[in-house]
């Protein structure tokens, strides 16, 4: 389930590309395909990374996986070390997300390509109107963005905006689902539900689903992407 669109990265043969707040992998499984580029995962949880390095072993089990453990306000690569950077939902979560744009603007090659995804700001409204424990989740979201507010300041960085599009609108529904039964979420029969679906739906990719959701994306799309140029 890619938030990133990956062809907006311009990646050719050699190219380095980070994945700040790599998760499970998801990105990183995706770049790993591409012919010649290497991918580098980096996050502050352990359970994640450890969980990446499982399905890596089952999906690539004779090709190097490179991961680390890390702060995105600190990273442990030196300026100019990587052609692209994807920062996938990974701001809203930080106290000091500045600090992490400013190390995104440090590690990108000039002339590199940035994506950034974040909560869009509506659908997110929403979880936070329904419950009070989504956003007081320990880890969990502690700001909501404005696509402005975000375009803007990455600009004052001296990124150039490129594009942006919004994704996975199947999702918002099922936040708002979750949000409404909070304390239950885990034990629900109408989350378990929906939460086979989307699974279903992320294996299966039938046609029907995916015209759907291409449909509901600039309707209520659950994630905001947007890309950038680091400046040459």
């Amino acid at each position: 389930m890619l938030t990133v669109s990956l062809d907006a990265l311009r990646l050719t043969p050699g190219a380095r590309v980070l994945d700040l707040g790599s998760g499970e992998g998801r990105h990183l499984h995706a770049l790993s395909v591409l012919p010649g580029v290497t991918a580098v995962g980096l996050d502050l949880s352990e359970a994640d990374l450890l969980k990446s390095r499982e399905s890596w072993r089952g999906l690539f089990p004779d090709a190097p996986l490179r991961i680390a453990c890390g702060n995105a306000g600190r990273l442990p690569f030196p300026d100019d070390a990587f052609d692209a950077v994807i920062c996938s939902e990974v701001l809203e979560h930080l106290q000091d997300w500045r600090a992490a744009a400013a190390e995104i603007a440090r590690v990108v090659k000039p002339g590199g390509r940035i994506a950034l995804s974040v909560p869009r700001f509506w659908p997110e409204a929403v979880c936070w109107k329904l419950s009070e424990g989504y956003p007081n989740t320990p880890g969990g979201h502690v700001r909501i963005f404005r696509k402005a507010q975000l375009t803007g300041e990455a600009e004052e960085l001296g990124w150039r905006f490129l594009r942006s599009h919004y994704a996975h609108g199947l999702h918002a529904p099922y936040w708002w689902l979750q949000c409404l039964v909070w304390e239950r979420r885990e034990t629900h029969a109408a989350v378990a539900a929906y939460r086979r679906f989307l699974e279903w739906d992320i294996l299966e990719q039938p046609r029907l689903t995916r015209w759907l959701d291409a449909a509901l994306n600039p309707i209520m799309g659950k994630s905001l992407a947007l890309y950038f140029e680091a400046p040459e």
